[in-house]
Order: structure tokens, then sequence, then C-alpha cells
């Protein structure tokens, strides 16, 4: 028989294993939201599912956007007459999005707020500024110009959480910094448009805070509504919603892609160069700042996919509204390269993480 020292050593340390446990999982936070849900399985598999449904996600909705900027290029008139629906299209992903959120979502943010603040600056600060450069560099025409620099003033892409689970990033950061960009994006992507892309083209910011509003905050604002108010019902559909997302981005792409097909041939290998750039400088400052600023692996993760990857779909319908179809040309390319560099960073950035945490420590 234990002793009553063996026994109360034991419960001490069964008591530090859990909190060990449970601040793990504070540190990695809640699945993301767009990751497909799948059917119960025994808590062992759970994790290797969860990762299958990710890559997939990830996988696919390059495949399916590439396939659908494709026939839009090949078959524009199709699409004619389709691109007043993108803003309706748009409003149906941020629908989607605002589904998949709970008041945890926000609460991230109050037992961080150093980490989100910066994320947010980080955001509209790298990517903005980085468009306005790169647009100068290459020396882009007008309306790619000014198509370059809207992606960089949109919130953060809506698969940025799931490629942060897929790095082994802080999934909770990721949810919350993505959540805060898109609430305040009326606020800021219409003022920060009209500072550096108005020497372009003219940018009216006014109608574009009202069009971010209806496009954007309101769909998600409702989609959130819902969840509280029939949270059972809307359970339900959750794992049809990245898919349905998925397919109305890439209806999106199609409809651009398709409004500037004559364009796209003589443009196509600049806007290439472009994005690429954005994209990989985006990803790499927004690292370096959580470097930076020290807060750690996990978190420096997020940062990297949270600054370099760009709700495009937004950009898209934001520039085929006010400028024209050939300056949402960029935004339609983003949206495929972005999802492709990002699965291939993240898997990059877990094989090290798995490595740093299988090596011995040093003594």
């Amino acid at each position: 028989m234990p002793s009553e020292t063996e026994k109360s050593e034991s419960e001490k340390s069964d008591a530090k294993k859990s909190d060990a446990e449970r601040s793990r999982s504070e540190q990695s936070g809640p699945r993301p939201p767009a990751v497909p849900t799948a059917p119960a399985v025994p808590a062992s598999a759970a994790p290797d599912s969860t990762d299958r449904a990710a890559r997939r996600a990830v996988t696919v909705f390059p495949v399916l956007v590439l396939a659908a900027g494709a026939l839009g290029l090949a078959t524009p008139g199709t699409f004619a007459g389709w691109g007043t629906s993108v803003p309706y299209l748009l409003g149906v992903v941020m629908f989607c999005m605002g589904l998949t959120m709970t008041p945890k979502d926000f609460h991230g943010v109050a037992r961080r707020p150093w980490a989100v603040g910066l994320g947010l600056v980080a955001h509209y600060v790298i990517m903005p500024g980085l468009g306005w450069l790169i647009a100068h560099a290459l020396d882009l025409p007008p309306q790619l110009a000014a198509g370059v620099i809207l992606v960089g003033c949109a919130p953060s892409g809506t698969a940025s959480n799931v490629v942060t689970y897929l790095a082994r990033g802080d999934v909770a950061l990721s949810v919350s910094v993505a959540t805060v960009s898109t609430v305040l994006a009326p606020l800021v992507t219409p003022p920060l448009t009209l500072l550096l892309a108005g020497e372009f083209l003219p940018v009216d910011a006014g109608s574009m805070v009202g069009d971010i509003l209806k496009t954007v905050l309101l769909p998600v604002l409702a989609g959130l509504a819902v969840r509280l108010l029939a949270g059972r019902y809307a359970d339900r559909v959750l794992g049809a919603l990245p898919w349905l997302s998925a397919v109305t981005i890439a209806v999106i792409v199609a409809v651009v892609v398709a409004g500037s097909a004559s364009a796209i041939k003589s443009a196509a290998l600049l806007v290439f160069v472009a994005v690429v750039l954005h994209n990989g400088l985006g990803l790499a400052l927004g690292y370096g700042a959580g470097k930076l600023a020290r807060l750690g692996p996990p978190a420096s993760r997020a940062m990297a996919f949270e600054v370099g990857m760009q709700n495009s779909g937004l950009a898209a319908s934001l520039a085929t509204a006010h400028f024209s179809p050939l300056a949402a040309l960029p935004a339609a390319v983003f949206s495929v390269w972005h999802n492709v560099s990002g699965a291939l960073v993240a898997a990059w950035m877990a094989y090290r993480a798995r490595r740093t945490e299988a090596s011995p420590p040093a003594f």
C-alpha cells in the first residue's frame, strides 16, 4: 500500500500535468474555423483527421480557383454581365465566415491585446506599404498599380487560420487578428487605399466604406447572429461552409478574369511577378515582426500568415466596383498564389517545428 506521502506526491504530479496540458491547449487555441469538420473520431485520431481535412482544403482550393480562372479566360462571354453580382457573392463568403465565429474568437483580443495589436499594425502597415513600393518598382500601369495596392489594404485572408494550423502556429492569435482586421476593414481599407492608390486613380473612399459595410461587416455580423441564435442547426452545416466559400470565390475569380480577358495576355507575367513579391515579402516581414517582438515561434508563424495572406475576394470586389476589371486582376491572381505559397511555407514551418521539438535539449 502506498504511504500518504506517496499519494500526496502522486496527486501533485497529476495536478502539474493537468496544468501543463491546459496551458498548451490555451496557447494552441481553437481549431481554425475554416477547416472542414469531420465525424467524431477517437481522441488519438482527431489531430490526424483535422490535419487531413486542412490539407485537403488548402490543396483543393487553389486548384478550384485556378480552374475557374482558366474557364473565365477561355470563355469570357459565359460570364458577361456577371460583374454586378461580385459584391453579393462576396457577401456569401463573409456570411459563411460569420457562421464559423463564436464569442470565444473575441476573447483572445482581451487576453492578448499586445500581440493582437501588433498583428493588426503589421498587417495594415506592411502589406499596403509593400503594394505601393512594388507598384513603383515595377512601374505598373495605373489600373494594375491601384489593384496591387488595394490587395495590400484588404484585411486578413479567410484561409490564414487553416494555414497557421498546418504550420503548427498560434491559431488563437491568428483567429483574433483575422477577426479584428475584418471588423476594422470599413474604417481602415478605404483611407489607406485613398492615401496610397490615389496618385494612380481617383478613389471614392466614402463609397468604398459603404460597400465594405454591406459586403463584409453586415454579412459577418449576420452569420455570427445566426450562429448565436441557432447554433444547433448552424453546427450541422459547418463542414460544408469552407467548400461553399471556395466555390463562391472561384466564381468571383472567373468573373474577374473574364472581365479583363483581353488584357491578361499582355499583363499576366507582370501581375504574377508583382503578386509573388507582394505575398513573399509579406510572409517574411510578418514572421520577422513576430520574432522582433519576441512573441515566440508559434506566434511568429501565425504573424507570417496574418500579414502575408489577404482577403483577395474583397479586393477583387472593390476593384471591380470602383476601378475596372483589369484592376481586379492582381486580386484574382493573389487568390490562387497565396494559397499555394501558404501551403508550401506552412509545410516547411511545420517540418522545422517538428525537428526542433524532437531535438534533445542542450545542457
